[in-house]
């Protein structure tokens, strides 16, 4: 080969090259004007695919952009009711109170720091605020020991205190965290220091027990050390093997609670021990549905190189009413993990930092429709992020899914494979589609295609149920055959016997 050739031939597979990567690269993010960010997501081997971005930073809100004088500091929790945001404030002792006009600008609404009708009448570092559909404002008002109910005019109606039922320890202090109200009015009150699980009140303020209680988490070495080799008085100085409390809690449209939980070792965490993201029904049981290969943990590895990271801290979340997926931000990497109703893995994004997106202590997490509000409690700042194409795809294709479109489901699911060829969960969501439309083969091709098992073998037996239905009859009829032929062949030949044996004998006489 000359050296004229060669140089032709390394030409051509340079340009190959390049051209190749200009398309993979186009599958992965869509030009929309905007630089990329570092989106990605894990396939079924776990390992890191990167992908179009979900999600662009719409805006980052500081209290000089509200006109505030006193900047918002460590504040602590977040809550949205249509387009109105109350965020507790908390080292300034106050909510604020924003709402977002029709051309996506937010501005301040009122400052709540002072409460008529009530002793004391000032907020003392409030860490919760919910707001439920009447417009009532519920404050956990943290260092007043209280929950305060008021309306929205601000008007004092109940405060919810310290039980003083025998079940609940009276030697602690009654510091609520964080409160979800449900639609009947009941309160579920996360209060630090109580480890029975949330305490409950009536909507008349009459406390009704603990619901949820936290699982168990200790070492077992330690286990073993205090049960058979310590002494009584050294156990009594040990701190009780007790269950960890949850970070935060969200109620969904359903009435469900979803808690998250910090407190676990990374051995639970791998195992699915930690659960560090909870659905509990109305006794306390999680109901989290997990059909993916990994439980929603946020990230499946946290080691950089030689540095260990540590796992995930799930601080908060909220839930999409549409199509219930579910979102939850990460404090150690500053990220956001979405997840769908079957805790499937849809996207995560975001870092840790000083610049737009990133986040230097993200404490709290809401939505409004589909755009995403971030606090950060370090930087006293609320960033809102609104879905790309590529992410409105992803919610349009689930929730045209769980209305029954299936067909439209399946082609949303297309055009999101058009712009990320490699997204597992849109194999997945074709085949659902194609399954609830009694297209099992085509179902069992795109389950092959995603690794998923489970619902390949569901496809399969219910493709099979079918294929028996529909030639059970030729069945039956190649059973009988099967039975009677062999009958009717040895009916023959003894009849034919007898017939020789009998003309034998006629000859013989």
């Amino acid at each position: 080969m000359t050296v004229k050739v060669m140089h032709r031939l390394l030409a051509l597979i340079m340009t190959v090259i390049m051209f190749a990567s200009i398309n993979i690269n186009t599958a992965l993010a869509a030009d929309d004007g905007y630089p990329t960010t570092y989106t990605y997501n894990y396939d079924y081997w776990g390992d890191v695919r990167e992908s179009a971005d979900a999600y662009r930073v719409d805006q980052v809100i500081y209290g000089a952009d509200l006109g505030l004088d006193t900047l918002m500091k460590k504040p602590q929790s977040m809550f949205v009711r249509n387009r109105d945001v109350y965020v507790c404030d908390t080292n300034n002792n106050r909510i604020l109170h924003l709402t977002r006009s029709e051309d996506n600008q937010f501005s301040l609404v009122r400052i709540i720091d002072t409460i008529q009708g009530c002793e004391p009448a000032t907020l003392n570092q409030p860490y919760d605020v919910f707001v439920d559909e009447a417009e009532n404002i519920y404050i956990a008002d943290t260092y007043n020991g209280r929950v305060i109910m008021v309306d929205k005019e601000l008007n004092f109606l109940h405060a919810y205190t310290k039980p003083t039922d025998s079940t609940f320890d009276q030697s602690l202090s009654f510091m609520p965290a964080k409160i979800v109200v449900d639609v009947s009015g009941r309160v579920f009150v996360l209060a630090t220091n109580v480890n029975k699980g949330l305490v409950k009140f009536e909507a008349d303020g009459s406390f009704t027990g603990f619901v949820g209680a936290n699982k168990v988490s200790y070492n077992f070495l330690d286990y073993v050390w205090k049960m058979y080799f310590s002494t009584k008085e050294q156990r009594a100085q040990q701190e009780s093997f007790v269950p960890t409390e949850y970070t935060n809690i969200y109620m969904d449209k359903d009435s469900f609670i979803y808690a998250t939980n910090t407190s676990f070792s990374e051995y639970d965490l791998l195992y699915d021990v930690a659960q560090p993201i909870r659905r509990l029904n109305g006794i306390g049981n999680d109901i989290l549905i997990k059909n993916d290969r990994y439980p929603p943990v946020g990230d499946l590895y946290w080691i950089d190189g030689s540095v260990t990271l540590g796992p995930s801290k799930l601080v908060d979340i909220t839930v999409l009413d549409e199509n219930d997926i579910y979102v939850a931000v990460d404090q150690t990497r500053g990220r956001i993990f979405g997840y769908d109703s079957q805790g499937i893995m849809l996207w995560a994004f975001g870092t840790t930092g000083n610049s737009d997106g990133a986040f230097n202590s993200a404490i709290a997490i809401d939505h409004m429709g589909t755009d995403l509000l971030v606090l950060d409690q370090n930087e006293g700042s609320i960033t809102v992020f609104t879905p790309t194409e590529y992410g409105n795809l992803i919610y349009d294709a689930s929730a045209a899914y769980l209305k029954g479109d299936y067909d439209g489901s399946a082609e949303k699911w297309e055009d999101v494979l058009k712009m990320n060829a490699n997204y597992n969960l849109a194999f997945i969501g074709i085949g659902r589609a194609l399954m609830r439309q009694e297209k099992f083969t085509e179902a069992m091709e795109y389950f092959e295609m995603a690794n998923d098992r489970e619902n390949y073998g569901r496809a399969f037996r219910l493709y099979r149920k079918v294929w028996v239905e529909e030639n059970i009859l030729w069945m039956v009829v190649a059973l009988v055959a099967v039975m009677i032929i062999p009958l009717v062949r040895r009916s023959i030949k003894k009849m034919r016997m007898e017939v020789e044996a009998y003309e034998r004998n006629q000859v013989s006489k």
